[in-house]
Formats: structure tokens, C-alpha cells, sequence
């Protein structure tokens, strides 16, 4: 499996928390599947992934990647192996949450 970065993991945590508070147990299923879907596509390819998110080309940077799985975008770091960077839900501000 994909490794994921101390960033990435606190994004899932608090993807997770904002769906346990609203009592969304689907979501955090659905989140869980949508990265392990992402980290399967991405070892599969890792230069597969996309230079930036769609609605936001100016977040492109050498050595990450993106890929979009469901409502999430999610960034992985182009290294070998890849690890997973971060994870973002389409609808948030991604641009003033990158770290």
C-alpha cells in the first residue's frame, strides 16, 4: 500500500471528523474507498497523474501529482515509491489549504 504523508493523514482525519460529527458513516466509508482506490491507481501509474487540479492549474509543481477519485482530489508526491501528499474534497478551497 501507499504510503501517506503526516499531511495527508490529517486531512483524512479531518475529512473524517467533519463526516462523524454530522453522523455521515457512509462518507467516512466512502472516503476510506476513494483513497484506497487513489493509491492503487497511482502505483499502477504513478505518472499517470494530473500537473495540477482542473479548477486550479497554478497549484502545479515539479515532483506532485494529482489525481481526482470520487469528490476528492488527492496529491501525491512523484518520488519513487510515491506517497501520498494530500486530500482534498472537490469543494474545498484547495489553493489556501496546501501545505
Amino acid at each position: 500500500m501507499i504510503a501517506l504523508s503526516p499531511s495527508a493523514q490529517d486531512d483524512i482525519q479531518q475529512l473524517a471528523r467533519f463526516y462523524a460529527e454530522r453522523e455521515r458513516p457512509a462518507a467516512i466509508r466512502n472516503l476510506a474507498a476513494a483513497v484506497a482506490r487513489a493509491a492503487v491507481r497511482i502505483e499502477r501509474d504513478p505518472a499517470a497523474g494530473l500537473a495540477a487540479p482542473r479548477p486550479y492549474p497554478k497549484l502545479a509543481k515539479p515532483g506532485r501529482a494529482w489525481v481526482k477519485e470520487g469528490p476528492y482530489w488527492i496529491a501525491y508526491a512523484t518520488t519513487n515509491p510515491p506517497v501520498i501528499s494530500g486530500v482534498f474534497h472537490e469543494a474545498a478551497d484547495i489553493p489556501r489549504r496546501i501545505r
